[in-house]
């Protein structure tokens, strides 16, 4: 590990690495990334000018290129796999296991993609060729091609030479089984490696195999697949296409990294951040532009809230002290309506719930909201008696927070089932959906209970 100091000075505006490039000095240059851990890499090839990453890329060598890039944020991996020649990209992913050989080109455009996949080796060419025909949240988006598979026919002995013939390209793939076919590619078992190390050498493999291995089909969906390795303590799960022919291995933590990139997204999403991933590395405009699609549709729902006030000037001149409770009814309506939706977006992920049952998910809020909503509005109830002298406030602003309490958490859990049904984004829309109606209600409540007991408060 590098000291902050050494992280400091290692950063590429210290001209000492642009000059080892500019030289073309790969030694020194190997010799200066050997002394760092992954993330001083990461933080290195994030800073590098595109020239100098694209001169460095191009003369560091494939396997050192390749780990130099492979844990960049993909928006940046892909900019650093673009700008190098198709001959130069390709020596690169040829380098990278199948799954990230497919994200990267199926991240660039057409023309790019088309001119590195042909200068790819065949047998990646096809590879990538038949995942990128997969959706990303497909088990066959999210398996490797590279595993062991072998005919029935075949014996211990015949396997055990494979391996040893094969060593080197084995040695970098995820093994945890091999897998045993029919002499048409279906799956008809899955073989421990350490039966077959104990096994004599000339049994055949049908006598050692664990017969009619539990299997994930490539069409799959994301939350089946949670279900699936929540079921099953796997490390890993054959994946066979509609016909039980072996296409793919899927990792257990392949899932969970798309689980968690879904999350990822579901959060920036929620925030305004549109788009896909933003990376201050990134055009300037484009960041604006992305983000100010989002803001300014909240300022136009904002202003609809605002109105409320609006029309309601003359209660809340004549009850001043009402004002400093419309922001904490608004605030804590809104928290709780937030819960709501991010129960819901998480039951939606999950597959636990359809966007068809709105009715059960409000009713269920509904429950969840009275409570809530009745020690919440008895709390500000509370604290406005205490602070005032008087009841009547506290009523109103008790009793508006506790309505409003309920509205937001039933409106909350519902309106990501109805976004969904409607094709769009629940991460994105229900945010500001909610705000507004949550500010709507909430200052419409308070204000219309307030006008009812004018006399009483004023």
């Amino acid at each position: 590990m590098t000291s902050e100091r050494e992280t400091i000075d290692i950063l590429p505006n210290s001209t000492d690495l642009l000059r080892l490039i500019a030289e073309g000095d790969v030694a020194a240059a190997n010799a200066f990334f050997d002394l760092l851990d992954a993330s001083d890499t990461v933080l290195v090839m994030s800073r590098l000018p595109s020239e100098s990453r694209t001169a460095l890329l191009s003369i560091i060598g494939a396997e050192r290129g390749a780990k130099l890039i492979e844990n960049l944020p993909e928006p940046q991996l892909i900019e650093a796999v673009e700008d190098l020649t198709p001959y130069d990209a390709a020596k690169i992913l040829e380098e990278f296991p199948s799954d990230a050989q497919a994200d990267v080109i199926g991240g660039l455009d057409i023309d790019a993609a088309t001119a590195i996949i042909e200068e790819l080796r065949t047998e990646d060419a096809r590879d990538v060729a038949r995942l990128t025909s997969y959706d990303d949240s497909v088990a066959g988006g999210l398996m490797v091609t590279e595993y062991l598979s072998y005919e029935e026919g075949k014996t211990v002995a015949d396997v055990i030479a494979d391996l040893g013939h094969n060593a080197e390209t084995y040695a970098d793939y995820d093994i945890q089984y091999a897998y045993v076919t029919d002499h048409t590619g279906v799956l008809s078992g899955v073989l421990r490696m350490r039966d077959l190390l104990l096994a004599p050498r000339l049994r055949p493999l049908q006598r050692i195999m664990i017969p009619s291995p539990q299997s994930v089909r490539d069409l799959l969906p994301l939350e089946e697949l949670v279900r699936f390795f929540d079921q099953n303590k796997f490390f890993g799960a054959p994946v066979v296409d509609e016909n039980g022919l072996l296409v793919g291995v899927l990792q257990r933590s392949a899932v969970e990294a798309a689980v968690a990139d879904d999350l990822d997204a579901m959060y920036r999403s929620s925030q305004g951040i549109v788009g896909g991933e933003e990376l201050r590395s990134m055009p300037l405009l484009l960041r604006s532009r992305r983000r100010l699609s989002w803001l300014s549709i909240n300022v136009v729902l904002n202003l609809i809230a605002a109105s409320i006030i609006a029309f309601n000037q003359d209660t809340l001149e004549a009850v001043i002290a009402l004002a400093v409770f419309l922001p904490i009814i608004s605030d804590m309506s809104g928290c709780s309506g937030n819960q709501a939706v991010a129960v819901s977006m998480r039951e939606l992920t999950l597959g636990v719930i359809r966007p068809t049952e709105i009715a059960r998910t409000v009713l269920a809020e509904a429950a969840l909201g009275v409570i809530n909503g009745l020690a919440l509005g008895l709390l500000v109830g509370v604290v406005a008696l205490l602070w005032k002298g008087d009841m009547w406030l506290g009523l109103v602003v008790g009793c508006a927070l506790m309505a409003n309490t309920i509205v937001a958490v039933c409106i909350g859990g519902a309106v990501p089932l109805i976004l969904k049904r409607m094709k769009v984004d629940p991460a994105l829309a229900a945010g500001p959906i909610l705000t507004t109606i949550t500010d709507m209600c909430g200052f419409f409540i308070v204000l219309t209970l307030a006008k009812a007991l004018i006399d009483k408060l004023a």
